[in-house]
């Protein structure tokens, strides 16, 4: 007897339909698994055969074989065991193929038939939806990501008897809700607000600069100047996610196994903070199976590089890629997985290797020799590609005394989802979202400068020693710059305030250029 039924699995961030076959042979009692299972998968057959003898059903005769198609792609992790052990029980016609048509199967099993979590639950289920498969079945404790899911019926079942009881009729399984209407209600509720940081005008415009228009920062300063506080307080004040920006995020934590039990949905901006011990691997993802590392975790939210120069060099550099493509692809000899690493980069360093180069508090202990290497670990391409560079100044007793009332982040935030918008106005139906993704093409059609404009560009250009994407850049932030002022065209001030955040190209990093 032949059968056959539904289940789903993951390549990359995206699900794929999957035919479990089984047929039961003439032959020495044994099971096979085909179809480039891997470790995992081919375990199954342990599993799933002693979830069905301790359900108190006898185990069928024969040789079984077992396909996974489509048989050219390999499958991994424990997702097929309910399949699996569903596909044997309609060869054992315990259950008809025609009640399982249009259901699919998702599950691992324990040894007793207990169902148990799955890592990527939501982009399998979307999947599901996707092909049309009206019913799904998972385990409980993956109910709470799913609720996002709506116009399918997905069940949860806590032992694989309780899927025959559903299937003859006796007591059918429980329905997960579906209920995407008050996701939002509490998502900016942070522990943590810009009215805590006293003084430092100066980092917050250019902050607020950077969260308007998604561009890449550079915080540079003495220790205790406060640049991680700042730092840390940036998804505060960053765009209002919109639902498929935090669907697109809680996918690549469900795949990452990160997500909770009783989360359904992400609904604030991610923020990942690395420590600089970080391999290559674990900051852009891969492995043996392609895991999303930390910038696709940090994906529509911020990355954030504290101590910038104690990163391994190679491990850097690895993020020039995606901070232009904001992707990253990983190949493999069996197949090519793309993440998505859309982040806001921020990072933070000292300007040598005690500190203090340039400080009015306290005199630098440092050699010229060791503030040029220290420096020299940040390469000119890395430089090129952080839109606004900033210098945090030591915070004066003055201001930490001052107990008046500080700009809170909602307030900022405000300004922010301004500019935001006029930004989503301007780029429509064209893949664009905030000023730094605009291309060539783009940032000629709507970064023109007036001559008086240009002249000072110019100059700008020849005694920073600008590169041709640092150009670009100046020009992607002058336009924020504009669009915060809600201006049509950039003016004067704009380009001025936009060339000052690249003076440290001068100051620090002159010779990059």
């Amino acid at each position: 007897m032949f059968s056959s039924v539904k289940s789903v699995g993951l390549n990359g961030l995206d699900g794929y339909i999957v035919n479990v076959e089984a047929t039961i042979m003439n032959g020495l009692t044994g099971c096979e698994i085909v179809g480039l299972p891997d470790t995992a998968v081919r375990e199954a057959k342990e599993r799933v055969l002693s979830a069905i003898k301790n359900i108190g059903l006898s185990l069928p005769y024969g040789k079984i074989i077992v396909n996974l198609s489509p048989a050219n792609t390999r499958k991994a992790g424990a997702v097929f065991d309910l399949p699996i052990a569903i596909s044997l029980l309609i060869n054992m016609e315990v259950l008809e193929e025609k009640q399982t048509t249009d259901y699919a199967f998702i599950g691992e099993l324990s040894l007793n038939g207990d169902l148990k979590k799955v890592t990527g639950i939501l982009p399998m289920a979307l999947e599901v939806k996707k092909q049309n498969i009206q019913n799904l079945i998972v385990p409980p404790e993956n109910a709470g990501e799913l609720s996002v899911v709506n116009g399918i019926n997905i069940y949860t079942a806590k032992n694989l008897s309780d899927i025959l009881t559903h299937f003859h009729q006796q007591s059918l399984l429980e329905k997960v809700p579906a209920d995407t209407t008050n996701l939002f209600s509490s998502n900016q509720q942070y522990a943590i607000d810009f009215s805590e940081v006293k003084g430092q005008s100066t980092a917050k415009r250019a902050i607020e600069i950077a969260a308007a228009g998604n561009h890449n920062l550079l915080m540079l300063g003495s220790p205790g100047s406060g640049k991680t506080m700042l730092a840390q307080r940036i998804p505060t004040i960053l765009p209002d996610l919109t639902f498929e920006e935090a669907l697109e995020v809680t996918k690549i934590y469900s795949v990452s196994g990160l997500l909770s039990s009783n989360l359904s949905l992400i609904t604030q901006r991610p923020f990942r903070s690395p420590h600089h011990t970080i391999s290559n691997i674990s900051l852009v993802g891969g492995g043996s199976y392609p895991r999303p590392g930390e910038i696709s975790l940090a994906h529509n939210g911020v990355l954030f590089l504290d101590e910038l120069p104690e990163f391994q060099k190679n491990a850097l550099e690895v993020l020039r890629q995606p901070l232009e493509d904001r992707k990253i692809t990983i190949s493999r000899a069996n197949a090519s997985y793309t993440f998505p690493a859309n982040f806001m980069f921020v990072a933070s360093m000292n300007p040598c290797p005690c500190g203090y180069y340039g400080s009015t508090l306290k005199s630098c202990t440092c050699t010229p020799k060791q503030i040029h290497n220290y420096i020299a670990k940040i390469s000119g391409p890395l430089l090129d590609r952080i839109d606004i560079q900033l210098e945090v100044q030591t915070i004066k007793y003055a201001d930490l005394s001052n107990f008046s009332q500080e700009e809170s982040s909602l307030s900022i935030r405000k300004r922010v989802n301004e500019a935001r918008q006029i930004q989503l106005k301007r780029y429509q139906n064209s893949g664009i979202h905030s000023n730094s993704e605009l291309s060539a093409k783009k940032l000629k059609e709507v970064c023109t400068l007036s001559s008086e404009c240009d002249k000072i560009m110019q100059n700008a250009f020849e005694k920073l020693n600008l590169s041709a994407r640092a150009y670009s850049r100046v020009l992607k932030v002058a336009r924020t710059i504009a669009d915060l002022e809600k201006s049509q065209n950039i003016q004067k001030n704009h380009i001025l305030e936009a060339i000052q955040y690249r003076s440290l190209d001068k100051c620090y990093f002159g010779s990059k250029n």
